[in-house]
């Protein structure tokens, strides 16, 4: 099982490229199930959930050439025969976004056998938001031996209103509805960009939409989809991350390849906390921390807040911050088990239900600690790269889900890390 082992107290200097969205991916490979011509995506990262996701596809029947080496990261899928519309078990076990096949499956084939996802352990994320709407659509679906089945002759445009905001339930639903008959009206949309992604490659297949990036999305129906190349989105999650890591190291580097407009949260609270951020082009922000770190709340909340996938990040840097920073998080109830991991290492935080007390700044020693899920990991890589003496970070495949080869990228702007053990795949 792989391992990283990172040195302490470099601090980062120079460029790193981010690559695309894995979040954003993960649904547009889905939607190529929609069409029977030929889907072509650019700039998908190299990362195990794409490879989970690759996987999936052709045990249903799609040809994919799953082009992570080349230089624009290109992927084809072909779905002209959906042989099998099923996602199994022991395919999607590691992977919550094995839920955004449902819809999908049910528009086209008019049935679906999807395993119950799994993911990360960082508290329930409820399918039956899925479920509610599909019905709606006019899907009959049972539950049993830990699989949905879902069948529909035709579904049919309805108004769904979803009882909180639900990123993958947002998508999941889209996809079916674009090829539901008649208009279908959705409410309490989430807003992440990543639904604008996967919005955007279904209007270049054909499809009818009105309103992603809205709580309020507007589907009217098609009776097919064409083949279309698009080009994900970078992934802001991992931008996010690199701005950290050169905040909490007091470097200068600079996030390339990237959205700043996607990244406001997190950019707003860096320079709260005395970093000093600029904006030098279109595609790029540079992080530059002079003088002491300054404590800052968060509080987790739909985009366009701050995101739930950055909490873990910002508590490393809150343990290197002056003062008392409260961080809350709102989206899950179990996020914060990265917090005994990071007081192994010497950081002084508390929890009370949603809340984590951070005091610092921490001296934080190296230890051997363990990667619970995606972004606890980073969480622990950020703290290791301050800590006085050599961690080692135990079960790094929770890292490879979401990061491509994060310990090169890091290694080229000056962190001491490397890696032991085999690169997953």
């Amino acid at each position: 099982m792989d391992k990283f082992v990172i040195r302490g107290g470099n601090p980062l200097v120079g460029t790193v490229r981010i690559s695309g969205a894995k979040n954003s991916a993960l649904p547009c490979m889905a939607a190529a199930i929609l069409t029977e011509e030929e889907v072509t995506l650019e700039n998908i990262p190299q990362v195990r959930d794409i490879e989970t996701e690759r996987k999936l596809l052709v045990a249903m029947g799609a040809e994919v050439e799953l082009g992570t080496g080349t230089a624009d990261h290109r992927t084809r899928i072909n779905f002209r025969t959906l042989s099998s519309p099923e996602a199994k078990y022991e395919i999607v076990k590691t992977m919550r976004a094995s839920s955004l096949v449902l819809g999908p499956l049910v528009a086209r084939a008019g049935m679906a056998r999807v395993a119950m996802p799994g993911g990360c352990a960082i508290g329930g994320r409820p399918i039956d938001l899925h479920i509610k709407g599909l019905e709606k659509m006019g899907a009959t679906i049972v539950q049993e031996h830990g699989y949905l089945e879902a069948r529909a002759e035709k579904l049919k445009g309805a108004h769904i209103v979803f009882d909180k905001i639900t990123v993958t339930g947002t998508e999941d639903l889209l996809m079916a509805a674009v090829l539901a008959e008649g208009e279908t009206l959705m409410e309490n949309c989430a807003r992440e960009p990543e639904v604008c992604d996967l919005s955007a490659l279904l209007i270049a297949m054909g499809a009818k939409i009105e309103g992603a990036g809205t709580s309020t999305i507007h589907v009217q129906g098609v009776t097919s989809l064409k083949g279309a190349q698009y080009r994900i989105n970078p992934d802001r999650i991992e931008a996010g991350t690199f701005l950290i890591a050169g905040a909490i190291t007091a470097g200068d580097l600079t996030v390339s390849d990237c959205n700043p407009d996607h990244l406001g949260a997190v950019i707003s609270k860096l320079t709260e906390a005395g970093a000093l951020i600029d904006v030098p082009g279109p595609d790029s922000v540079r992080v530059r921390v002079k003088g002491k770190l300054q404590a800052a709340d968060i509080s987790t909340e739909e985009y366009p807040g701050f995101p739930t996938d950055m909490q873990a990040q910002y508590m490393a840097l809150a343990t290197q911050s002056e003062g008392v920073s409260q961080i809350t998080e709102n989206i899950f109830e179990n996020r914060f088990m990265h917090v005994q991991e990071l007081v192994r290492m010497g950081a002084n935080i508390k929890v009370d239900g949603r809340t984590g007390t951070v005091r610092g700044p921490a001296p934080l020693s190296a230890a051997a600690v363990m990667c619970s899920d995606l972004r606890a990991s980073a969480s622990l890589v950020l703290a290791a790269l301050v800590a006085d003496g050599e961690s080692i970070l135990d079960r790094v495949y929770h890292m490879d889900r979401g990061y491509e080869r994060i310990e090169q990228k890091l290694e080229t702007v000056g962190a001491q890390i490397r890696r032991m053990g085999n690169v997953f795949g």
